[in-house]
This record gives structure tokens, C-alpha cells and sequence, in this order.
């Protein structure tokens, strides 16, 4: 099933090009962007300069199992293709020390010796470690990177659906609580201050890989530029240069935001400049029994699944935070996630959840802008918070 939002390039397609796409006689110049450009006509006849339809430079990796992608103004920057490798690369080699998919991966290593005897943290893996224990505190244990056992015990970990029974889920819930690590950020030592505790950043290492990516990008010249992992975590940085934006009052880097059941529908068209949104649903794992639907994001102060919301997109300076905070607002939902989301700098909330008539969809809105965002599909509410 389609992600709940996605970039969406209303005047590139179908000519956008890639660069695993077809060859061009300069790789230079195709790395550049210069080809693409050169063989544009304006949208219009009576287009200027500034509204002429401009291509995408546009490169891809798979890594952390998903599809990471990188979106530049075409021949904006002359290394542009070369800064996105090197990106990429990043997101390869930071998920080779986030994984706990892979034995020897920093974070594996973590899990299996710090009950033990306390271990060193690479730095800025420590500073991810400590903004996660902020972020468990900021939304009172909503967001909570050692909810493992949990999502085990509910077969969510191996993508199967179990209903484990009220035991087990007990038992889980013994093993789950990030107030048993304890971080030293100075020194950069953690500890696991119960045998059983495990650490997972599946909730927030994509957006940190994001922000990782972004300052690469922007350490090397580069300041406008979209990049997504999965499309449930995007960063965008200045704005997409196809004069859109411009006629229609914008600034910044267009998604759609999808119904989360109804992949083909867009709820909703929204402006990112200089921002990070991050999306959660259950839309792609969940299962029935005796006609309950049990999603995979799992409320860990109760280890139940949680109910009631069908997608949450949180915009947050940081794709870290909003990654965190989107999982929080999902369990949460946006009565309860209003409460500390409003009180973050630069953050809101794009909550979707049933309509009161059944059928029926309801925008939940905090901190968004009117002019950020285009109502498009079929709403029978939108709550402002």
C-alpha cells in the first residue's frame, strides 16, 4: 500500500530523469543536469524565465528497506549528483550502525553488552540516543526506542501478526522503558540498568539519517534540495524552482498527503521549506482477529496497538523529531498529543482520523499554516487545535 504522503511534482512528470535512467552523451552534464535543461520548452507560450516548467535531478538508494531519494533543481549545481552519492552513501553506513537487523551493527553490540558492562557511544549516535530520551519524556513515554519486546510479542518484528495473550504482554511490558538506560552524554558511556532492556531506532533513524544527509548537502553548497527515506520521512531544504510555487503564492517543495486506507486519494497538498516532516500509520502492518484490526504501532505504556487514528504527520525543524513525535501523536492521538506539540518551537500536526458519520475523514490541524496547505480531497472536517 502507498505511503500517507508522498513528493509529488505536478509539472516534472513524466520527463523527470534519474540518474540510473537513460544514459546521456556527457555523464557530466547529465550529473549536472545540464541536458535536461537544454531540451525543456516553457509550459505556456506566454511563460517568462522565472515560470518556465525546469526539470529534477533525481538519485535513489535502497538502504534501511526503503527507497532513500534525493530531488535537486536540475543544473542548479554543478556537483549536485556527486554530493547526493556521498549522501547516500552516509545513509548506507549509518544503517550499518543503527540496524538491529545486523549482528554487528553499533547498536546490536549495545544490546547485547551494556546490561553487562557499560559501553563507549560514537558521538552523534549518543546525541540521537539522548534526544530519544528527551523526546520519551516530552510525551510522556509515548515515544519510547525499547518497546521491542512488545512489537515481538505481537509478531510485528518479523512482519507476521500474532495476538499474544495478556501474560506474554505483561512479561513484554517488564522489558520495556527507557528510564532504564542510562547515558552519560558527556562521557558518551550507556548503560542498561535491567538485563532485559533492548534499544531499537526504527522510529526515529530514518529522520536522523535525514538530517545527517542534510547537513552533508548543505556543508557542500547546497541549498535547495528535497530528500525522502520511504516517504514517510522527508526533508526539505529552499524551494522547487518551477515558478509553481510562485503562482500560486508558495514558497518550498510540494507532497501530497494521501488517505492512509485509500492510497489513490490525496487528503491534502502541503509546502515544506526548510522543514522536516515525518508520517506514521499502520496502513502496511496490521492483521484481523474476530474482526478487530491490530495495527503494528503499539502504545508502549499499555503494549497494546493503538486505535482510533489513521495517520500522523508531524513538521518539525528536524526529521528526527518529527519521525519520534509522529509515532507519539499516533499513539496519542490530538487531543493528548496537542498538549506537547504545542509547546515545541516550529512543530505541528497533520492528524488524520475517522469522521464522526462513518465513512467520513477528519483533518486535525495544529500549527499549520493556512497558507502552507491546500484542503483537496474529501474532508467532512477539519479541526483546528
Amino acid at each position: 500500500m502507498a505511503s500517507d504522503f508522498e513528493y509529488e511534482d505536478r509539472q516534472a512528470d513524466p520527463d523527470k530523469e534519474s540518474a540510473s535512467g537513460q544514459e546521456l552523451s556527457s555523464r557530466r552534464e547529465f550529473l549536472s543536469g545540464g541536458g535536461l535543461l537544454a531540451s525543456r520548452a516553457p509550459t505556456d507560450a506566454g511563460d517568462s524565465d522565472e515560470l518556465k516548467q525546469s526539470y529534477l535531478l533525481h538519485l535513489t538508494r535502497r538502504a534501511m528497506a526503503c527507497e532513500f531519494e534525493v530531488y535537486f533543481n536540475a543544473g542548479q549545481y554543478e556537483h549536485a549528483a556527486e554530493s547526493a552519492m556521498e549522501a547516500l552513501d552516509l545513509v548506507e553506513l549509518l544503517e550499518d550502525q543503527m540496524t538491529v537487523y545486523r549482528n554487528y551493527s553499533q547498536v546490536s553490540l549495545l544490546n547485547r553488552l551494556c546490561a553487562g558492562e557499560p559501553q563507549l557511544v560514537e558521538a552523534r549516535l549518543a546525541g540521537l540516543l539522548q534526544r530519544s530520551l528527551e523526546l520519551h519524556e516530552i510525551t510522556d513515554g509515548a515515544f519510547d526506542i525499547t518497546s521491542t519486546p512488545l512489537s515481538r510479542e505481537w509478531g510485528f518484528f518479523k512482519r507476521e501478526g500474532i495476538l499474544p495473550d495478556e501474560q506474554a504482554i505483561k512479561a513484554a511490558l517488564d522489558s520495556v522503558g527507557s528510564n532504564y538506560l542510562n547515558l552519560d552524554i558527556e562521557s558518551g558511556i550507556l548503560s542498561f540498568l535491567k538485563a532485559d532492556i533492548e534499544i531499537n531506532l526504527g522510529s526515529i533513524g530514518k529522520g536522523f539519517a535525514l538530517d545527517r544527509c542534510a547537513s552533508l548537502l548543505q556543508g557542500a553548497g547546497i541549498e535547495e534540495f528535497l530528500i525522502h527515506g520511504g516517504r514517510s520521512s522527508v526533508l526539505a531544504a529552499g524551494s522547487r524552482r518551477d515558478g509553481q510555487s510562485s503562482r500560486e503564492g508558495r514558497e518550498g517543495w510540494q507532497i501530497a498527503i494521501r488517505h492512509p486506507m485509500k492510497p489513490e486519494q490525496v487528503l491534502c497538498h502541503f509546502w515544506i521549506r526548510d522543514q522536516a516532516v515525518g508520517t506514521s500509520g499502520d496502513a502496511n502492518q496490521f492483521f484481523y482477529h474476530n474482526g478487530v484490526r491490530y495495527g503494528h504501532v503499539i502504545d508502549p505504556r499499555s503494549g497494546q496497538p493503538s486505535q482510533g487514528v489513521l495517520s500522523a504527520s508531524i513538521v518539525a525543524p528536524s526529521a528526527a523529531d518529527a519521525d519520534a513525535l509522529a509515532t507519539a501523536c499516533f499513539v496519542d492521538g490530538p487531543e493528548v498529543a496537542a498538549e506537547y506539540v504545542k509547546n515545541l518551537p516550529d512543530t505541528g500536526f497533520i492528524i488524520v482520523t475517522d469522521g464522526e458519520r462513518r465513512g467520513s475523514t477528519q483533518l486535525n490541524l495544529l500549527n499549520i499554516p493556512e497558507d502552507q496547505i491546500e484542503v483537496i480531497g474529501q474532508i467532512s472536517e477539519v479541526t483546528t487545535w
